[in-house]
């Protein structure tokens, strides 16, 4: 290749006129829209640099990229044109953002911006181009940040996988929740180590896979489900491993050893297992055509100018956005000042030194913990979290938001019978002391434990108007000397419903 020639497109492929005036209208449009949305699109790029889950959304657009450069002889015989019923697609992503925005769900924020930037090109550039880039379009989804919740379940998988193995292998192992024990020491099988994040890329990867190098449903189907088998047993090998090493060997040793392999040579092994798989069951010719031009110069009905359309997309998204502004201005402030009860039979103690312990609220207004002690000695710690209203950043629930943050000395066991409608579990900290926590969550006229239960209340106090201020209320204690269950009971009954604490303390009574 000649430097004349270096960077050109092949001989042939040329995009006329009006593929250029849509091509800078669609530029213009996702140029407005990310603009307008930009505390989303720069939330996204935190995600992809600094969450390891979703590092590898970071090469999602030039994997778009590419697909859209593979297509671009068969694209440049396609006829674009405007066509206002895409956005409906706008539409869509713009109630999914604010559907986000209302209940504080970062998910939907982002889906929908995603959203409105495929309705753009579907907007700008016709259902013609968009036939010729449904896969590219429908790879745009693999941006939004998703997958997390598969943490918890992949953590029990690998449990279940890890147990057998190390009775098998001679290790004398226990196991309480998440915790492995051994003679020599214990090990959490903590969400970093459940290889969710691993599953969730090679979901990305796998999809990828099964369009550019298989025709056949049937294959791309199997190589999606080998795809996501593969890195769930082998994370429980993994796991295994390193608990078997440091059996034989130690804790810090093993632990290491086990962080450089997890973090630089898993994945990769992992892919190329997957890929050798695969491989001799490709049946697409890497030199066939993507798609056939010929089928898709239908002229589309509904059509309308390209710049009208752009500036319809731009209007639709600004709609939505106003209305979150507006859901934001309905917020009351809370009271100045806010002190914890007075509870008939329990007095005020300094909070514990042996193994402190304190929830993780960064956002709150107001956060208030103190210690009570009756005339049992019997211990309880109780804290409270009041927001005047829920935002982006400012959540009642959320990862690492709650009993235990990110990080945490705390580790959560599992999860314990709920009391008097609470969400109860059990964690272990510092010197293997166990605490047991039940969180309460008030939104509006509704009381619960239940996460997804507070942000559909959000969503329908922000939406439908009510009271949009949110509390926490946590009762905790350890476990051990006394009955730590009884003594949160107890404790529950002198305080009062927990629905009038909350109430009292945010001002609403």
């Amino acid at each position: 290749m000649t430097a004349a020639t270096a960077g050109r497109a092949p001989a042939g492929v040329t995009f006329d006129a009006v593929w250029k005036r849509h091509a800078v209208m669609l530029a213009g449009a996702w140029a407005a829209l990310l603009l307008l949305f930009h505390h989303d699109a720069a939330d996204l790029l935190r995600i992809y640099w600094t969450n390891t889950t979703f590092g590898h959304c970071l090469f999602v657009a030039p994997v778009i990229g590419w697909l859209v450069w593979q297509r671009r002889r068969e694209l440049a015989d396609v006829v674009p044109s405007g066509w206002w019923p895409g956005l409906a697609l706008v539409g869509a992503g713009g109630v999914s953002w604010v559907v986000g925005e209302a209940a504080g769900v970062a998910l939907f924020r982002h889906a929908g911006l995603v959203l409105m930037l495929q309705g753009a090109v579907v907007s700008v550039l016709g259902p013609n181009v968009a036939r010729a880039l449904l896969f590219p379009l429908f790879y745009m989804l693999f941006l939004v940040p998703f997958g997390d919740f598969l943490e918890g379940p992949l953590q029990d998988i690998t449990v279940r996988m890890v147990m057998p193995l190390l009775h098998l292998s001679g290790v004398p192992a226990s196991v309480d929740g998440v915790l492995i024990s051994t003679p020599n020491g214990y090990f959490e099988i903590a969400e970093a180590c459940s290889g969710a994040k691993f599953l969730i890329a090679m979901v990305a990867y796998g999809v990828l896979v099964a369009n550019v190098c298989y025709v056949s449903w049937k294959r791309r189907i199997a190589f999606l489900t080998m795809a996501m088998l593969v890195p769930v047993i082998a994370n429980g090998l993994r796991a295994f491993a390193t608990i078997y090493a440091a059996w034989w060997t130690s804790v810090e040793q093993a632990t290491g050893f086990d962080h450089i392999v997890y973090g630089w040579v898993f994945f990769g092994l992992v892919m190329v297992v997957v890929l050798a798989i695969g491989w001799r069951w490709f049946d697409r010719d890497p030199d066939a055509a993507w798609f056939d031009p010929a089928s898709l110069q239908v002229a589309p009905g509904r059509q309308v100018d390209a710049p009208v359309v752009s500036l319809l997309v731009l209007t639709v998204a600004c709609l939505f956005l106003g209305w979150g502004t507006l859901i934001d201005a309905r917020a009351q402030p809370l009271p100045a000042t806010v002190e914890l009860p007075q509870v008939a039979g329990w007095t005020r103690a300094p909070i514990s030194a042996s193994a402190p312990w304190a929830p993780n609220y960064p956002a709150a207004d107001h956060f208030l913990m103190g210690r009570y002690i009756d005339g049992q000695g019997r211990a309880v710690d109780l804290a409270v979290a009041l927001y005047d209203s829920q935002r982006e950043g400012k959540e009642l629930v959320g990862f690492g938001i709650g009993a235990i943050r990110e990080n945490d000395r705390w580790v959560r066991i599992d999860a314990m019978p709920p009391v008097d409608g609470g969400d109860a579990l059990r964690m272990v900290g510092p010197g293997r002391i166990e605490r047991q926590v039940v969180t309460w969550y008030r939104v509006g006229e509704v009381t619960t434990g239940s996460d997804k239960r507070v942000k559909l209340e959000t969503l329908l106090v922000k939406l439908f108007g009510g009271q949009q201020r949110a509390v926490a209320v946590l009762i905790s204690a350890e476990r051990g000397g006394f009955d730590s269950d009884a003594a949160i009971r107890d404790f529950l009954k002198a305080v009062g419903p927990v629905d009038m604490l909350a109430d009292r303390l945010s001002g609403t009574r």
